[in-house]
Order: structure tokens, then C-alpha cells, then sequence
């Protein structure tokens, strides 16, 4: 059986920021979608978002998925030394952003992350977190101290401890798995869960349409504060 792929996207400056440090790509026929969060408190997090999605934006248009996932990877890692190089020509100090991919083919999935922009995916009307936040509170949660409920609320909720464009070597997580009709996947960053569990995601998720449920997202997080960015993409197999 042969999937189709359907995605709505929203992205908002949110209440309090004056630029949106936010940026997100969708690029459907070559089934990849990113979103980046600038590094909030930094210079020029708005230009380290915005290379990555234009590192990434123009990657030649290949049918094999490994070809595709290599040139995201390298792509990233390209991002990773132009914003390192900015950083030191311009004298900004820290830049940098986080950033999570989501790479579809026939039968799999694959993401590569850094930071805290999440990948969640709904399956038969459960959500699931598929990526690891790198940060002081996600190391509680992978120690069993917290659940990622409550590490919203921690104090350090922001510290994050990885970033494209951060330290010296840039280091990916990646995770892959296997593509069913009717999964449902959410990209996001941190100016969305910080305000919505998991609870509420699962439910906005199992009953919103494609055509609405971006910006259903992000009015939500805006009408709690919106004190970050915020950015939303969804993709449905169908």
C-alpha cells in the first residue's frame, strides 16, 4: 500500500518576544519537515533558525530515503559550523538553535534532533513522545525523578544542553521506526508543550482536522501566555 502524506503548519511570535526565533520547513515532496527554536536570551537566534532550514531547503530532491537522510545529517552539521563561524566573525557570543527533522518514506520514519523541539507521534489515538529532550530537566526524566509533565514546571525547564551551533562538535540523536496509515506526527517547540501535557495534545490531535489543527495548537498555547515563540507542524499518513 502506498502512503500519502498530508501536513498543516503555524508558527506565532507569541505575547511577550518581539522576533520570532522560530522557523519551520515543509517541503512534502521530498517528505521533510523541520522546526527550529533560536536559542532564546541569545544573539541572533532568528539567524541561526533560519540557516538551518536554509541549509537544509536546498538539498538536491532524491528518491532514496538513506541518500535523504544522509544529506539532512550533513546538512546539519553544515548549519552547525556556518553558525559557529558567525558567531566568531561577528563577535555575538552564543548562537544557536535547537532544531528536530522528520524524514517519511514508504514503510519508515526517521527524525534527527538537538535540543527540545520535540517529534511526538499519535497511533491509534495514543500519543507517544518519540524524542529525548536535551536539557537539565530531561536528564531528571530519563533518571526517573520527573515525568515530562512536570519538568515543564521545573525552574530549569529552559536549560538546554545541546544545540546546533553549540560547542565545538555538533551531536544528533536520531531515532527511526516503522510507518502505519492513520499515524499522526507533531513537531513542535518548546513555546507549545510548555504549555499543553499530554493529555490535552492527545486529545487536540485525535479530534481536530488536518486543515485546522496547527493553528488550534497554537491559539492554545497563546491563550495561556504565549510568553515564548511558537511552532507547530503536523503530518498525517493516510
Amino acid at each position: 500500500m502506498t502512503l500519502r502524506f498530508r501536513h498543516n503548519a503555524a508558527s506565532h511570535v507569541g505575547h511577550v518576544r518581539k522576533i520570532n526565533e522560530d522557523s519551520i520547513l515543509s517541503l512534502p515532496d521530498r517528505r521533510i519537515w523541520v522546526v527550529s527554536d533560536g536559542m532564546g536570551g541569545h544573539a541572533a537566534g532568528d539567524f541561526a533558525s533560519q540557516t538551518i532550514v536554509d541549509t537544509i531547503v536546498t538539498l538536491p530532491n532524491v528518491d532514496d530515503p538513506a541518500a535523504r537522510m544522509r544529506g539532512v545529517r550533513d546538512a546539519l552539521h553544515s548549519a552547525h559550523t556556518r553558525i559557529l563561524a558567525e558567531a566568531a566573525s561577528t563577535g555575538a557570543g552564543t548562537i544557536g538553535a535547537t532544531v528536530v527533522v522528520l524524514i517519511l518514506a514508504e514503510q519508515h520514519f526517521m527524525s534527527f534532533w538537538a535540543g527540545d523541539s520535540r517529534l511526538y507521534r499519535l497511533r491509534n489515538r495514543q500519543i507517544e513522545l518519540l524524542t529525548t529532550d536535551h536539557s537539565v530537566v530531561g536528564a531528571l526524566v530519563e533518571a526517573g525523578q520527573l515525568t515530562w509533565d512536570q519538568a515543564e514546571q521545573h525552574p530549569q525547564s529552559n536549560a538546554i544542553t545541546r544545540a546546533v551551533g553549540v560547542g565545538d562538535t555538533l551531536e544528533l540523536d536520531k531515532i527511526r521506526g516503522d510507518l502505519q496509515a492513520g499515524d499522526r506526527f507533531l513537531l513542535c517547540t518548546d513555546g507549545l508543550n510548555k504549555y499543553l501535557g499530554f493529555a490535552e495534545l492527545q486529545s487536540v490531535l485525535v479530534s481536530a482536522p488536518i486543515e485546522t489543527v496547527s493553528q488550534r495548537l497554537v491559539q492554545m498555547a497563546l491563550d495561556r501566555g504565549g510568553a515564548d515563540n511558537v511552532s507547530v507542524i503536523v503530518v498525517d499518513a493516510v
